[in-house]
């Protein structure tokens, strides 16, 4: 580590909750490859510039067969989906998402039963009675 913790440890260890497999793309996650977007450079007029610095996060996303890509912001999502994927064969690449994607696809859960709906309205009716709390009627 340098200068303290890492925090792209913090996003590694909830990609790590939701996904069986997950692959690096390189040695060290300090020494990871910008996907030649940022800093405006998606915005800005300079596509062939962009793509050029792309292509080694685009040989990266190649090397590790992956078919999901996790991208930290607009700029990397935009640039691996609609830059990278449309000039460069990546290999098994399908897809990319933010991470909170992910993790709103990685849950589970049963909806409610009726009688749990049941409880949960009377429970709200209580509490908006015990605070005073009046709702609007819809029309």
């Amino acid at each position: 580590m340098a200068f303290g913790d890492h925090e792209g440890d913090k996003s590694r260890w909830i990609v790590s909750q939701c996904c069986e497999n997950v692959a690096e793309m390189c040695d060290s996650p300090l020494n990871n490859l910008c996907c030649g977007a940022g800093g405006g450079a998606w915005a800005m007029p300079y596509t062939e510039e962009r793509l050029a610095y792309g292509k080694h996060k685009a040989d990266q996303i190649t090397k590790t067969g992956a078919e999901l890509v996790i991208a930290p912001c607009h700029n990397c999502r935009d640039q691996i989906m609609k830059g990278l994927a449309k000039e460069f064969d990546m290999g098994n690449y399908k897809e990319t998402m933010y991470i909170w994607e992910l993790v709103s696809e990685s849950l589970v859960y049963e909806p409610w039963s009726e009688e749990e709906i049941k409880k949960a309205h009377a429970e709200r009716d209580a509490q908006f009675e015990r605070d005073g709390v009046e709702l609007e009627e819809l029309e």
